[in-house]
């Protein structure tokens, strides 16, 4: 007995040394390896390989005038610096912009740890903050030993204050985002025949590219989490970040500590299409994956891209894009079933496949998708076929337009579009943009657009200025370059487009647009209301909107989609909007002396009650003014 309880005993010291071991490491250990902090003894290794040419383009650089270039590293021969102020050894490339952007100037292949600073008014270099260098990874660590980026201290540096409004910043709720891990669990949304695809071995491995200005740090960490943790390692050889000029420099200067993660920083506000060409020019892989700054990649995201571009470097292909709530930032399955279109007001839109194409679908699920219009925020290319294809038109400004654009430009110039069903990300959908636009949102996006539709829709955009009449009168700049690349790459003419790609897009039968005018002064409107709506009248301010309507030969009475529809056949009802759907209740017949009469009944639109009930339909009589109504039709 004496010997048993002296074995239990044994074992028991044994038990409780293993378990105190077990949970002293495991504290210790970091699950979200996407956090990892880089390497020094690989950064140190290549840098020495190179020092020479590393050092020697710093000193041409300097020496050309352009911002010096400080190359810091233990015993290095480099301009400014004897390695005083980095004892561990780190090698850290500090310069302008221009310096870190063209990876050929400091050798290191993009593996060191990366800060930027401006050397030019005479820093002596020597750290803390008065070397003007951001803090960088610690450089007291042994070999082999693994540091982690210190995420919460980077989520709490870009907090809310104590009762600021979560939405005002990024008009998502900042809260609901800071609240959650950068490596959270999503649901995997993909159908089930996706998980047992096998891929090819030989994929290219991609250079991920990702341009933010003032993103909430939350989800811009959140993305490059789920790009590394939910990719392939071998397949990430970047991550591009550049920043847009945003109100904070550290926002994506810390995120540079990040192993595989590069950061660009505009020196002023370039927008979206210019600040992912300075991303591609600067990325080093041959495949290029652009992604927005608030997404979360799902499970086997990228083989399924990587594979179809592989393929076929002429594809340029997108995941199906899920849905991330901006309230609560709950993760929703989108629908496999949709492809990427516009209207001839050539704003993009969603739509269902048609029977045939979901037929198809459902014999097998996993099949590419293709599509007439990207949505323009993720998508992977092949680097050498962006480039040739003349990459984005740089005169584009901000954002808005760029994916009609560039999806107009693959299809016509001999390229593909596709949707990959087995590739999911999801994406925060806001309802606002949180930037402002310089000349107003509207005016900048009607600029990019009217650019694309003067360089690739020929005489089709007139449709586009039928539907959108303002348009016409928004400066565009000059597109002699973009016409030239369009005559160079011997694209398409948009017949073809219609005709092959997207022939579900009709064009619309001749029609006038203008406005429905009453005493020179009201103007019919529809009060902002959609189906089943009631119009009314409203002081005119000639700039469109609800007060522009297109008088078709059938007699039609159309706001975009919506047609006025006599409610019933008899006089006093009401005139409402509802679908445009060629039926008796939606002709209208424009008569002599301004009357607006019903084809089958003798009324006609009247205004008579149109602060109690809208605009009705009253027995015709062109003595009341109420009933007189002028069209005119815009220039």
């Amino acid at each position: 007995m004496r010997r048993n309880i002296k074995l239990i005993v044994f074992v028991s010291i044994i038990w409780m040394f293993v378990m105190v071991y077990y949970f002293q490491t495991s504290t210790e250990k970091v699950e979200n390896r996407a956090l990892r902090l880089r390497e020094v003894a690989t950064a140190m290794q290549q840098y020495q390989d190179e020092s020479s040419a590393g050092a020697s383009t710093a000193r041409q650089w300097a020496s050309a005038g352009n911002t010096p270039v400080r190359v810091l590293g233990g015993g290095v021969g480099a301009v400014g610096g004897s390695g005083a102020d980095d004892p561990g050894g780190n090698v850290i490339l500090i310069g302008s912009v221009k310096d870190f952007e063209r990876n050929a100037v400091h050798g290191l292949k993009l593996n060191g740890i990366v800060a930027l600073e401006d050397t030019s008014q005479g820093n002596s270099g020597t750290g803390g903050p008065s070397g003007g260098r951001l803090p960088i990874a610690p450089s007291a660590r042994g070999a082999g030993e693994v540091e982690y980026f210190d995420e919460a201290g980077y989520i709490r540096a870009g907090a809310l204050r104590n009762g600021e409004d979560p939405y005002i910043r990024n008009r998502f709720n900042q809260e609901a985002s800071d609240a959650l891990p950068s490596n959270r669990e999503i649901p995997d949304t993909r159908n089930p025949m996706c998980r047992t695809k096998k891929f090819r071995n030989d994929l290219p491995e991609t250079s991920v590219i990702i341009t933010f200005h003032n993103e909430a740090r939350s989800t811009l960490l959140r993305t490059i989490v789920s790009v590394l943790n939910r990719s392939p390692e071998h397949l990430i050889r970047e991550i591009v970040l550049v920043d847009d000029y945003s109100d904070h420099p550290e926002d994506g200067l810390e995120l540079a500590k990040i192993d595989k993660v590069r950061i660009i920083r505009n020196d002023k506000r370039e927008g979206l299409v210019r600040s992912r060409v300075r991303g591609a020019d600067a990325a080093v892989s041959s495949v290029l994956t652009f992604l927005d700054s608030h997404v979360e990649c799902n499970e086997q995201w990228l083989e399924p891209l990587l594979e179809r571009v592989r393929e076929d470097p002429t594809r340029v292909v997108c995941p199906v894009i899920d849905v991330i709530s901006m309230d609560n930032f709950q993760y929703i399955g989108a629908s496999a079933d949709l492809r990427g279109g516009f209207d001839w007001n050539l704003i993009f839109k969603w739509e269902y496949l048609s029977p045939a194409e979901r037929s198809v679908r459902h014999n097998d699920p996993t099949t590419a998708i293709r599509t007439p219009m990207i949505a323009g925020g993720l998508f992977v290319i092949d680097k050498a076929y962006f480039n040739k294809l003349g990459k984005y038109d740089m005169k584009m400004d901000v954002w808005g337009g760029e994916n009609l654009e560039i999806s107009f430009r693959v299809w016509q110039c001999g390229g593909s579009l596709e949707i990959i069903p087995c590739s999911r990300v999801g994406h925060v959908f806001r309802k606002r943009h949180p930037y402002t636009f310089p000349g107003g949102s509207g005016n900048v996006f009607a600029r990019n657009t009217r650019r694309a539709a003067e360089v690739w829709m020929d005489d089709y955009k007139q449709h586009y200025y039928n539907a959108v009449p303002l348009a016409k009168n928004i400066p565009f700049g000059n597109i002699d370059d973009r016409l030239a690349l369009k005559e160079k790459l011997h694209c398409k003419p948009f017949k073809w487009y219609l005709e092959n790609v997207y022939p579900d897009l009709q064009a619309p039968e001749p029609q006038e647009i203008g406005q429905f005018r009453q005493d020179g002064t009201e103007c019919l409107d529809t009060m902002g209301h959609l189906i089943d709506g009631t119009v009314g009248i409203f002081p005119c301010h000639n700039t469109g909107g609800n007060q522009e309507w297109a008088y078709s030969k059938r007699g039609e009475i159309k706001h975009d989609d919506l047609c006025l529809t006599l409610v019933q056949f008899s006089r006093g009802s009401q005139v409402v909007l509802k679908s445009c759907d060629d039926s008796e209740n939606q002709r209208w017949n424009m008569r002599e002396g301004g009357l607006v009469r019903h084809n089958k009944i003798n009324v006609c639109l009247d205004s008579r009650d149109h602060n109690q009930q809208g605009i009705s339909a009253q027995r015709c009589n062109s003595a009341l003014s109420t009933q007189r109504w002028s069209f005119t039709k815009y220039a």
